[in-house]
């Protein structure tokens, strides 16, 4: 861990952007939302954020970027693989591990993909909820250069109540490529009409 946490400090030292989170998590584990997702640089920097916290901090990656030569760096930065043509169980897995103790961050990328799109994906909610954990909002600002964890909530699990507080959130964060920002919105709101 120390020298995770030295590895982070010297990145800050050079990077261009500024870490200033507001919000430490606690021991035990949660969801950490990476938002707007909008670059490949978001891991570089969700991860930078969490080596200085001291976080143990594990995240879902498509399949893909497993394979060889480079799926050990993956699975060593604490990456779990996800089918994405077979996803189904992913959620009850990772809830299933969190009730069973296994402690650790999930970091949820909620947008799914890099691009504009019109709903966030409902898993990082679902799993926060199914295994009651609190939901820490992490996020990257170009406009300010800033990038860091911002808000700690307990989901109450109304799905309108809780994305109400997740958009508020993120309403003045733009991600390093703006013009592919989703705005935080779920399905499952609109099914809830």
């Amino acid at each position: 861990m120390r020298v995770r946490r030295a590895l982070a400090r010297a990145y800050w030292r050079v990077s261009r952007w500024q870490h200033v989170s507001t919000v430490r998590p606690g021991s035990g584990g949660g969801v950490l939302v990476g938002a707007p997702h909008t670059s490949n640089w978001d891991f570089v920097l969700m991860l930078a954020i969490a080596w200085e916290l001291g976080l143990h901090v594990r995240y879902l990656g498509k399949a893909a970027l497993f394979r060889p030569p480079f799926g050990w760096v993956m699975r060593a930065l604490g990456g779990i693989p996800v089918d994405r043509s077979n996803p189904g169980g992913l959620v009850a897995d990772l809830v299933a591990r969190a009730r069973a103790g296994e402690d650790f961050y999930l970091v949820v990328t909620p947008e799914g993909t890099r691009s504009a799109g019109e709903y966030w994906k409902s898993g990082f909610w679902r799993i926060a909820v199914g295994a009651e954990l609190p939901v820490t909002l992490g996020f990257v600002d170009r406009a300010t250069m800033t990038t860091g964890l911002g808000l700690t909530f307990t989901p109450t699990g109304d799905v309108r109540e809780d994305m109400d507080t997740v958009r508020a959130f993120y309403a003045d964060k733009s991600g390093l490529r703006p013009e592919r920002r989703t705005v935080p919105r779920l399905r499952e709101e609109d099914q809830a009409s």
